[in-house]
């Protein structure tokens, strides 16, 4: 099997187009053996992508059904979204739109990877458009409200891709991405673009493109992973990677977006999910999934949440490499004081000897 086969099959570095996999960047050129010995042990957590995988039910692909009505097998449309042959429209390039589409059925995955093809373009110059999109995994549905079209106090995961700063001390670069996890209690602030409640985020120019750009959030075994693909190279970028995160099954995918004093039109093309084939424990197994309350393991307080000028966050939860780094620190740390305090006790005992 050629190296691209390898690639593409397993993810490795690559978007494959519709197929599922979000692994780190993909390693050079290299022989089967190698491939293969690099390989063997993510393959268990990464699917191959085979159509059985493609949940149809809680995907929109084209081409769509119910071209001109206000509803399409599966999902449903709310406000200002229309359905062309190409593209659902949530809002046109107008002020004050609001639209969205919602799954007509409750996920029950408790490992799942959506893939999803958007466009966020119009006439508006720098910083004179707005407001962006949100990805929803929710309790509710087809409610609107104030974020993004959608209801605020929601219980379940938002991913916003946000194109407009309303917090103009802020030193992040727009269009920005990023993630909240709500339990109903949390309320989104739009005058700081979300900061206070905000998990994780990254820049991403994903506005106006000439070419077709795709997101990618993956949730298993308590990890969110959201990935982007904006400079038509075919591979993903990492943009978010949090653990800790606790989502029940049974909620309702979604997407939204709203335009207030300035506008875009906000394009989906099409949302494909699939499911991840991971084993859990009997302990997990019998959680009862639907029970769960949405939460988040290392939750910050909204100093912890500082901008970084290069337009990425620097998250408060100590994970993945951060906690190595701790770790490694303090071995050092263990290591340094164990070789000062022998120096030391073999000078005293030197010292004691010439007393006799």
């Amino acid at each position: 099997m050629a190296a691209e086969g390898w690639f593409c099959r397993w993810g490795w570095g690559r978007r494959c187009p519709g197929r599922p996999g979000l692994p780190g960047p993909g390693p050079g050129p290299t022989t089967p053996l190698l491939l293969f010995l690099l390989l063997g042990p993510v393959v268990a957590d990464i699917t191959d992508g085979n159509s059985e995988h493609l949940k149809r039910e809680h995907s929109l692909i084209k081409p769509y059904q119910g071209v001109g009505s206000s509803s399409m097998p599966l999902w449903d449309f709310q406000g200002s979204t229309i359905l062309t042959s190409q593209y659902v429209r949530l809002t046109p390039d107008e002020r004050s739109k609001e639209g969205s589409i919602w799954n007509h059925q409750p996920c029950f995955l408790k490992d799942w990877e959506m893939h999803v093809h958007f466009k966020v373009h119009g006439a508006g110059k720098k910083n004179l458009h707005g407001d962006g999109i949100a990805l929803w995994y929710t309790r509710d549905r087809l409610v609107p409200g104030p974020v993004f079209g959608s209801k605020d106090n929601f219980h379940g995961l938002a991913i916003f891709l946000d194109t407009y700063p309303n917090d103009e001390t802020t030193e992040r670069v727009f269009p920005y991405i990023s993630v909240m996890v709500n339990n109903g209690s949390l309320s989104y602030d739009h005058s700081k673009d979300g900061r206070w409640t905000e998990l994780a985020g990254c820049t991403a120019d994903f506005r106006n493109r000439d070419h077709d750009t795709f997101l990618a959030v993956r949730y298993s075994r308590g990890r969110l992973t959201v990935m982007t693909d904006l400079e038509d190279k075919n591979e993903w970028k990492n943009c978010i990677d949090i653990t800790g995160v606790r989502l029940p099954t049974g909620y309702y995918f979604g997407a939204s977006a709203g335009t207030g004093d300035l506008s875009d039109n906000h394009d989906i093309i099409s949302m494909k999910l699939f499911q991840l084939m991971v084993e859990h424990t009997p302990d997990e197994e019998n959680i009862d999934w639907t029970k769960i309350e949405p939460s988040v393991n290392f939750l910050k307080s909204p100093k912890d949440n500082v901008d970084d000028p290069t337009g990425n966050f620097r998250s408060g939860p100590l994970t993945g490499w951060r906690v190595f780094l701790l770790l490694l620190c303090a071995l050092l740390g263990i290591i340094v004081c164990a070789v000062v305090g022998a120096v030391v006790f073999q000078k005293r005992q030197e010292r004691n000897k010439r007393f006799y």
